[in-house]
């Protein structure tokens, strides 16, 4: 029994060569950053931008908690993380995916504004 077996592959099909993503639009990724491919088509979200909403749905345990998975996990600082969920909260394609996170998201948005 070894332990160096294949790593199982997260794409499930073969993409053809030279299509990684010229044909995806520049608003799935507003700074033009290669991490968010769309996952299968232009109407649905990125795998980064689906990431952005499961890191959200999770609960913390305490302070520093996310900022600390959002650099682990996503590999990006927690600003920029924010400045893409926040565009995503926008995106009706976010809310078809996930409307119970989008929703909450922006209840507390408009709370906070309303505060302002």
């Amino acid at each position: 029994m070894t332990a160096s077996g294949p790593a199982p592959d997260p794409d499930p099909g073969p993409a053809p060569a030279g299509s990684e993503q010229s044909d995806s639009p520049a608003v799935d990724s507003p700074a033009g950053e290669s991490s968010a491919a769309p996952v299968a088509g232009a109407d649905e979200l990125s795998v980064r931008e689906r990431a952005l909403l499961a890191l959200e749905r999770r609960s913390w345990a305490g302070p520093g908690a996310k900022e600390r998975a959002i650099r682990e996990e996503l590999g990006m600082s927690p600003v920029r993380y924010f400045q893409l969920l926040n565009a995503l909260i926008e995106d009706e394609r976010a809310l078809r995916v996930d409307p119970v996170t989008v929703n909450r998201l922006r209840r507390v948005r408009d709370a906070r504004r309303g505060r302002r």
